[in-house]
C-alpha cells in the first residue's frame, strides 16, 4: 500500500500514523533529502513545525528522533502554519522541512508532510524514493556525528516580519477585521500579523486545546465568522483552516467570498501594478466559469491544471507565473511563498480593500459573477471508463450544447473510489440541478459496475 497521498502521509494518529512509522519516515527522509552523507563537515539541517492537535506532540518527537539519529540537525519551530514551515526552510537555508498536520481534518487525524530545499513540496518521484528507502537500513552515525535538536526561538517572529514586508508599506489602519483561526496553527501568528499591520482585530476560534482544531470553526465552518463580522460591524472576516495554508473570506454583509473571488480580486490588483506575469493566473479545472469570464473582461488569461495545489504550483513554476490557486482558498503568491498561505492571502486581500477604498463586496462583484455550481458524486461506477464511454460523452456534449457559453460541465473520476464527480455550472441553480441530475443518471446507468 502506497504511504504518500496527495499531501503527504495522513491517517488516524496512533492508528495508521504511529510513532514508529513517523520515526522510520524521518530516517528515510534524512537519507533522501539529507543527501546521504555529511559534506564539508556539516550535518544536514531540518526545520519541523506542527499544528496544535494533541497527537502532534508525540509524532513530532518521533520525527525529530528519526532525523537526529540519522545525523540531521533539527530546528523545532513549534506550533506554526504549514506556509511558515516552508518559509523558514528557505529562510534558514535548510536541507528539508517537516510539517505535522492533517490540515482541515478533525483532531484524531494527523499527517506528515516533507518539504525540500527552498521550502518546496516534493514531487512524486522524491516521495517514492523516501518510501523505498524505508526498506533499507537506517543511517546511524555515532558520537559527534549524531544530529542535535534545538528550539527555533525566533521562528514566529521571522515569519510575521516576512508577512508584513509583503504589504509593501500598505497599512490596515482604520479597518476592523474578524479572524477565525480554526483553533489551529495560525491562532498566534495571524492575529499578531494583522494587528501589527494596523488593523483592529476581533479574534474567534483561537483557543486550541489539542482536540478542538477545526471543530465548528475555520474555513470549513464559516457560520460563526459570518455572524461575528455582522455583530462587530467589521469591514471583513478571514477564516483559516487548521494548518493555515488557505483562507476564505466574508464581506461586511456576512456574504462568503470564496477562493475564486479572492484570486480574481488579487489578480486584478497585481495586473494594475504590473506584477501579474504575462497577465496570467493558474487555477484548477474546478474554478467557477464566472472567474474565467470575469478575468477575460479584465484582460487576464487563465491556465487550468488538475485539482490540487501541488498541480497549481507545478503550473506556476513551469510558466513562471506569479499567482495561482484553488476555489477552496489555497492561493500561491510566487513572489512571497512556495505554497498556499492563508495568513498572507488574508493580509493581501485586506490591503487591496485598504488601497482601493472599496468594500470587499464591491471588489468581489467587480472581479466575477459566480455562476451556480452543482456537484454530484455518483458512486458504484467504473471510473476508468468515464472519458471513453461513448454514451456518457454524448450526454456531456448534449448538456454543453444546451448550456452554450453560459455554462460548463466537468466529469472527474475519483482517484481512490468507484466514484465519478459530476459538476455542472449554469445561469440558474434550477438549470444546474436539472442538467446534473440528467447527466448523473447517464453515468450511473452506463458505467454501473
Amino acid at each position: 500500500m502506497k504511504l504518500f497521498g496527495t499531501d503527504g502521509v495522513r491517517g488516524k494518529a496512533n492508528g495508521v500514523l504511529t510513532a514508529d512509522l513517523a520515526l522510520r519516515l524521518a530516517q528515510a527522509a534524512a537519507v533522501v533529502l539529507g543527501h546521504q552523507q555529511v559534506t564539508d563537515g556539516k550535518r544536514p539541517v531540518a526545520v519541523i513545525a506542527r499544528d496544535p492537535r494533541a497527537s502532534g506532540e508525540f509524532i513530532s518527537a518521533a520525527v525529530e528522533a528519526g532525523l537526529a539519529s540519522s545525523g540531521v540537525d533539527v530546528y523545532d519551530a513549534g506550533v506554526l502554519p504549514t506556509p511558515a514551515a516552508a518559509f523558514l526552510v528557505a529562510d534558514l537555508g535548510a536541507d528539508l522541512g517537516v510539517m505535522i498536520s492533517a490540515s482541515h481534518n478533525s483532531a484524531p487525524d494527523n499527517g506528515i508532510k516533507f518539504l525540500g530545499r527552498g521550502g518546496h513540496k516534493l514531487d512524486d518521484r522524491v516521495e517514492d524514493a523516501i518510501e523505498a528507502q524505508m526498506g533499507q537500513p537506517a543511517q546511524s552515525p555515532t558520537g559527534a556525528a549524531v544530529g542535535r535538536i534545538r528550539r527555533f526561538s525566533d521562528a514566529e517572529d521571522r515569519y510575521v516580519v516576512h508577512l508584513l514586508q509583503s504589504l509593501g508599506g500598505v497599512s490596515l489602519e482604520g479597518m476592523k477585521i474578524v479572524l477565525d483561526c480554526a483553533h489551529g496553527a495560525a491562532s498566534g501568528c495571524s492575529p499578531e500579523a494583522f494587528a501589527a499591520a494596523g488593523a483592529q482585530v476581533v479574534v474567534i476560534g483561537a483557543d486550541p486545546d489539542g482536540m478542538n482544531i477545526n471543530d465548528g470553526y475555520g474555513s470549513t465552518h464559516l457560520e460563526k465568522l459570518q455572524a461575528a463580522v455582522v455583530e462587530h460591524s467589521a469591514d471583513l472576516g478571514v477564516a483559516h483552516d487548521g494548518d493555515a495554508d488557505r483562507c476564505l473570506a466574508v464581506d461586511h454583509t456576512g456574504e462568503v467570498v470564496d477562493g475564486d473571488q479572492i484570486m480574481g480580486i488579487l489578480a486584478i490588483g497585481l495586473k494594475e501594478s504590473g506584477r501579474l506575469v504575462d497577465d496570467t493566473m493558474v487555477v484548477t479545472v474546478m474554478s467557477n466559469l464566472g472567474l474565467k469570464l470575469g478575468m477575460a473582461a479584465a484582460g487576464i488569461s487563465l491556465v487550468e491544471t488538475a485539482v490540487g495545489d501541488r498541480y497549481v504550483l507545478e503550473g506556476m513554476r513551469s510558466g513562471g507565473y506569479s499567482l495561482g490557486g484553488e476555489q477552496s482558498g489555497h492561493v500561491i503568491f510566487a513572489e512571497y511563498a512556495t505554497t498556499g498561505d492563508g495568513v498572507l492571502t488574508g493580509l493581501q486581500l485586506a490591503a487591496r480593500v485598504a488601497a482601493t477604498g472599496k468594500s470587499l463586496a464591491e471588489l468581489a462583484a467587480e472581479a466575477m459573477t459566480r455562476l451556480p455550481q452543482v456537484l454530484v458524486n455518483v458512486a458504484g461506477v467504473d471510473r476508468a471508463r468515464v472519458r471513453s464511454d461513448e454514451a456518457v460523452q454524448a450526454a456531456v456534449a448534449a448538456v454543453e450544447a444546451r448550456l452554450g457559453g453560459a455554462g460548463r460541465v466537468l466529469l472527474r473520476p475519483s482517484g481512490t473510489e468507484p466514484v465519478v464527480r459530476v459538476m455542472v455550472e449554469a445561469e440558474t441553480v434550477d438549470l444546474a440541478e436539472a442538467e446534473s441530475a440528467l447527466l448523473s443518471d447517464v453515468v450511473k446507468t452506463e458505467l454501473a459496475l
